[in-house]
């Protein structure tokens, strides 16, 4: 295992934006750059830092960029797909995903990361 490599926290940000009824469907960019926004300025509350921030986006909200603190990966095809890759493209280290979905929940579970729901981020 490699203990010295930061917590690898992947987002899945369709899931996240989702969990909320605040309009974001009419701006599925707009809001993904707002969670982007939001994880570069609090990072992941109640973990100390080092974290390393991975947000994933689908469809409507490609094209958000990265910022410093926040890489975003624009999913080609699933971004649950996208998730399990990431995932799975880091075996030795400690990962967290944060989502709702409860077969992502399963896929990333069984490749051993830990995960968590959309609130923790969004209180």
């Amino acid at each position: 295992m490699d203990d010295e490599a930061p917590l690898l926290v992947i987002v899945d940000g369709a899931n996240v934006v989702g969990s909320r009824p605040d309009g974001w469907w009419r701006d599925r960019k707009g809001a993904a750059e707002r969670l982007r926004d939001r994880l570069a300025e609090r990072g992941l509350p109640g973990r100390p830092a080092p974290v390393e921030l991975v947000l994933v986006v689908e469809g409507a909200a490609r094209g958000v960029e990265s910022v410093p603190g926040v890489r975003v990966e624009a999913a080609s095809g699933s971004g649950d797909d996208r998730v399990v890759e990431l995932t799975a493209g880091h075996p030795g280290r400690p990962r967290l995903v944060v989502t709702a979905d409860r077969e992502l929940r399963r896929r990333v579970t069984a490749l051993g990361a830990e995960v968590i729901g959309p609130s923790t981020l969004l209180h």
